[in-house]
């Protein structure tokens, strides 16, 4: 049984998460932006389908990029060459959630119900929670969202509507994490996708220990690439 969290009630301990559903740690509450804040800043987020109670999960072990591990393949950095497209950051924070939450081929629903699009975009106009868009003739073909909290990124989503799309928008946040000093981009889910880029699974102890110096870290102000990351 997993405890079933009330408006107030504080997370468990992280070691009363399931081994199976890996991670699942409680349900219920609500997704305030300080309960979502207080989640984050322990190493938990939530993920449930639509019509279920809130869901909330620290799996062991975690899946995380370490910036300077994102890993390109040669199309992919022939692409990055190219400047047929360009790399925004937040200019159409909502219309990236959305388009994280549209059908996809061989999946049924999806967890991006309007209640989390509502939540994030607070924790959008808060600062916290920022989109990486992939443009080409003024059309938004890929990208993703996810939070921020000091030196730590959490990522939540991406979509592609174009090959390399999605790639290009995960390419650009590392490489500008890398530049600010971000330890850890939270991936949360074991994939092969996510694995193909660099990323890899650590320990739930060691994942929250160096959350817990990265989200004391000062947070960046002013979220805008740096001009040059990827020469043309």
């Amino acid at each position: 049984m997993i405890p079933l969290l009330q408006d107030r009630t504080p997370f468990p301990p992280l070691q009363q998460a399931l081994r199976q559903p890996n991670g699942l740690l409680a349900a219920g509450g609500d997704l305030s932006p300080e309960r979502l804040l207080d989640a984050y800043r322990h190493g938990i987020f939530p993920w449930f389908n639509e019509g279920d109670p809130v869901l909330w999960w620290s799996p062991d072990p975690r899946m995380v990029l370490f910036p300077g591990e994102f890993r390109t393949s040669h199309s992919l950095d022939k692409t990055l060459r190219k400047s047929n497209y360009e790399v925004r950051i937040d200019s159409a924070f909502e219309q990236v959630m959305r388009a994280c939450a549209a059908p996809r081929a061989g999946a049924s629903g999806t967890w991006i119900v309007e209640e989390m699009i509502r939540a994030y975009c607070e924790l959008h106009r808060r600062g916290y929670a920022h989109s990486i868009e992939t443009w080409v003739d003024g059309t938004l073909v890929g990208g993703l969202y996810g939070m921020a909290l000091g030196r730590m990124f959490y990522g939540e989503s991406m979509f592609s509507r174009r090959t390399d799309a999605s790639k290009i928008a995960v390419a650009h946040l590392a490489k500008q994490l890398e530049q600010w000093d971000f330890g850890m981009i939270d991936c949360q889910m074991n994939t092969p996708h996510l694995a193909s880029l660099g990323a890899r699974a650590i320990g739930r102890d060691e994942f929250i220990a160096r959350l817990q110096e990265l989200i004391h870290c000062p947070p960046v102000t002013l979220w805008q690439f740096d001009p040059g990351l990827f020469q043309r």
